[in-house]
């Protein structure tokens, strides 16, 4: 069965997975499961995800460059080894203050 996921039992790293594309978005899907998945996303700068809400608490881990996210109207800058929680159901948005490359690691509650 063909499947867009990485492959099992292969080391890889998150940062090098994923390409960025010059005034654009790209995305990769890491695992993907009915209780929640991985992906990677690369933002050319001044890309982003306009505010909207999930039903998944969301870890975001910056792999590469810097990024404004917005969560409930506040704003934080994270960047390059950081990370930060987007609660479910929670407002928020994203933008490349600068490229960056991020983990989102998305895990749906009961």
């Amino acid at each position: 069965m063909q499947t867009n996921e990485f492959e099992k039992a292969r080391v890889f790293s998150f940062s090098d997975s994923v390409e960025y594309a010059e005034g654009g978005v790209v995305s990769k899907t890491v695992l993907k499961r009915e209780t929640g998945n991985i992906s990677l996303f690369s933002f050319a700068k001044g890309e982003g995800l306009t505010e909207h809400t999930s039903p998944f608490d969301a870890v975001v881990e910056i792999v590469d460059g810097k990024a404004e996210i917005t969560i409930g109207g506040k704003p934080y800058i994270v960047e390059k080894g950081q990370a930060i929680i987007m609660p479910a159901n929670v407002p928020h948005a994203l933008k490349a203050v600068e490229k960056f490359k991020m983990a989102l690691i998305m895990i749906r509650s009961k």
